[in-house]
């Protein structure tokens, strides 16, 4: 990365040129996928496309919150495993029971889709989803976050109509450590007290989702405090290969520039040690895209090999390997760019050996 790069992105911020912001960003990933940087690539392009850089969410006007945020909800596809989507379909079926089940708890590695599970689900109820903002709640001052922590639920409460809408805690942990973990700090301590009695008092008509990567070092009282507790780390391998082809079939849709071809796709998949969770593999198809040459509309695979696949940066300039791996002649090609024949010259003499 180059240092105008860094002043520039520092000058447009400054100026709120949020085009010109983009563009910057958008070479520096660029820059860092030509030099093998691969993830952080497709991080930066996953920060672009899920946020506006520069206007935060807005918040009603008769809320006026230092806490909370309303942010963007909209109904799109989720592939999310059998089991997982049963629980999602539990919870839709509770809360229109309106029975005071009403507050709900994911936990499991990130990626997983509990944050976009929650927008789905505010989508589906037609209701407006309201994150809070840790950095404003959480204080250094003694004593600052637990009254904070009541301020927020006293608004939370006071919602004037409580039945049209979505509290999320997004990454709970900052609040909801063990109270006696040796490494919490008696603060936190006292702002974990805090919230578990301020979710006892909560208005059983707002609906609160808290999410969590860190669910083992959870104050097992907060963890009661929930409705019900849903684990999205229940995938297995053939769910994470069956909800990547998903993703990337879904983006084939959305841009006509890219070729289909989900056999060569699930071979690729097939060769990972580790198929990544939805969230880095929606990052990774989409860099892969959003880098990919224009005169060929295969290169994102080929990306995706190379990213995907152990020793893929190597194995992509070897047709022998590559037809090792069990890919077909045709899709060697695709591959790589080496014509036919000349994959099957190659092959053939490694045959013959």
């Amino acid at each position: 990365m180059k240092k105008k790069d860094v002043l520039n992105l520092i000058r447009y911020h400054a100026e709120h040129n949020d085009a010109a912001f983009r563009n910057v960003a958008y070479d520096i990933a660029k820059d860092f996928d030509r030099s093998g940087d691969v993830q952080l690539a497709a991080h930066i392009i996953a920060l672009l496309s899920d946020a506006n850089v520069f206007v935060p969410q807005s918040v009603e006007p008769s809320i006026r919150s230092e806490f909370l945020s309303k942010r963007p909800v909209v109904k799109a596809s989720l592939p999310l495993p059998e089991v997982i989507t049963d629980d999602i379909q539990g919870i839709l079926n509770a809360i229109s029971r309106n029975i005071g089940i009403h507050r709900f708890l994911f936990h499991g590695p990130a990626g997983t889709g509990k944050t976009e599970s929650v927008r789905q689900i505010s989508a589906i109820l037609q209701r407006d989803l309201y994150m809070v903002d840790f950095n404003a709640v959480v204080d250094s001052r003694l004593g600052q976050t637990a009254k904070n922590i009541s301020k927020l639920f006293a608004e939370i409460n006071g919602f004037a109509q409580p039945d049209r809408i979505v509290v999320l805690f997004d990454e709970i942990d900052a609040l909801a450590l063990d109270r006696i973990d040796s490494h919490d700090v008696r603060e936190m301590g006292r702002a974990t007290s805090a919230l578990l009695h301020q979710m006892e008092e909560l208005s059983e008509q707002v609906i609160v989702f808290a999410t969590t990567n860190l669910f083992a070092k959870f104050d097992r009282a907060f963890v009661r405090r929930f409705d019900a507790v849903v684990d999205f780390g229940r995938y297995t391998r053939d769910d994470l290969i069956e909800v990547s082809e998903a993703i990337l079939s879904d983006y084939a849709g959305q841009f006509s520039f890219i070729g289909r071809n989900m056999r060569l796709f699930h071979k690729i998949l097939t060769l990972t040690e580790r198929v990544p969770y939805p969230g880095e593999m929606k990052n990774l198809i989409r860099s892969a895209i959003a880098f990919s040459k224009s005169d060929d509309e295969y290169d994102y695979l080929r990306r995706l090999y190379i990213a995907l696949v152990p020793n893929g940066s190597a194995n992509i300039q070897d047709v022998k390997a590559l037809y090792g791996q069990g890919f077909t002649i045709r899709e060697v090609e695709t591959l790589t760019g080496v014509s036919r024949s000349t994959v099957a010259r190659e092959v053939r003499g490694n045959d013959n050996e």
